[in-house]
């Protein structure tokens, strides 16, 4: 990145800022094409028959052995040193709890409707923010949250004929992860970025490594192969080209961006399993989405305020 300096002519400095968020912008929704992909490599492993829970293992494993390589105690002296080792395998835990149920629910939903249900994650940690990081929402912020759980009841449907228990996998990954995010919050105060990185996925290769014995079956194809690196990889390439984005451009620029992760998975939905996703979908996760852009609008306008 370019030093400023007194020599420097003004107008280079009113033209990096603009250009690094467009780049930021790009890299998120790289960030969000990788999970799409992520997702759709973790159904088809599904529909070939192989455990979701062998998919999983290989999520941490290949992402466990990529972050090792970058940041560990020979490399990076202190990264393993924590003031809070407790809560950091709490939200290990949580991320593996998250990936594990989302890749049960692929098994029989649609990507748009396991991305829907995700939608409500802001409007869930914008609700547990306050009993638990005393961050309180304002009224019209609970009634927005209050709205987008209405847009996750359009799309899931209780009651209904059409219901399908595969969601409430869907809404348990939904929850861990918005622990998941809270819990990060609470250690941005007290551990470092690198610190938490590094203690990100090795919980959850700690529980599935023991259950390997059980759930592997050795791949009969390379597609198979490729499918499962390629869940690690996906993975990690996504939140690698998050904390660039997130370098380069402020978090409620790139916010708004999150949703074009409901084309990607539209588009591979179709392309990839043939699937349309039905009226109820559509309309529950619009709802869902418009309730997540007044959080970030009312977000925009705290600091004016």
């Amino acid at each position: 990145m370019l030093q400023e300096t007194g020599a420097e002519p003004a107008p280079s400095r009113h033209r990096i800022a603009p250009n690094r968020r467009l780049i930021g912008i790009a890299l998120m929704c790289g960030t969000l094409a990788f999970f799409a992909c992520l997702d759709a490599s973790a159904k088809t492993l599904a529909g070939m028959g192989v455990d979701p829970l062998l998919s999983t293992f290989m999520r941490y494993a290949v992402n466990v052995g990529l972050v090792l390589m970058v940041l560990n105690p020979v490399r990076t002296p202190g990264v393993a040193r924590t003031n809070r080792l407790t809560l950091q395998v709490l939200r290990s835990l949580l991320l593996f709890g998250s990936t594990a149920l989302n890749f049960l629910a692929l098994r029989k939903l649609q990507l748009a409707e396991t991305l829907s249900i995700q939608f409500a994650t802001p409007l869930m940690v914008a609700l547990l923010a306050g009993p638990l990081l005393g961050e309180w929402s304002s009224p019209r912020r609970l009634v927005a949250v209050g709205i987008g759980f209405l847009g996750v009841l359009v799309i899931v449907r209780p009651g209904v004929g059409a219901f399908q228990p595969a969601v409430l996998l869907s809404i348990g990954n939904m929850l861990c992860y918005a622990f998941y995010v809270l819990t990060t919050r609470k250690l941005a105060a007290v551990d470092s970025t690198a610190t938490t990185v590094f203690y990100s996925g090795l919980a959850g290769l700690a529980v599935m490594s023991p259950l390997l014995p059980w759930i592997w079956t050795t791949p009969a194809t390379w597609v198979t192969w490729a499918l499962l690196i390629g869940v690690g990889l996906f993975g990690t390439m996504g939140h690698w080209l998050l904390v660039l984005a997130h370098a380069r451009a402020p978090a409620n620029v790139l916010a708004p961006f999150i949703y074009t992760q409901l084309v990607w998975s539209l588009m591979l939905g179709y392309l990839v399993f043939g699937d349309v996703p039905n009226r109820w979908t559509l309309i529950g996760a619009s709802i869902v989405i418009g309730s997540g852009l007044y959080l970030l609008a009312q977000e925009r306008r705290r600091p004016q305020r």
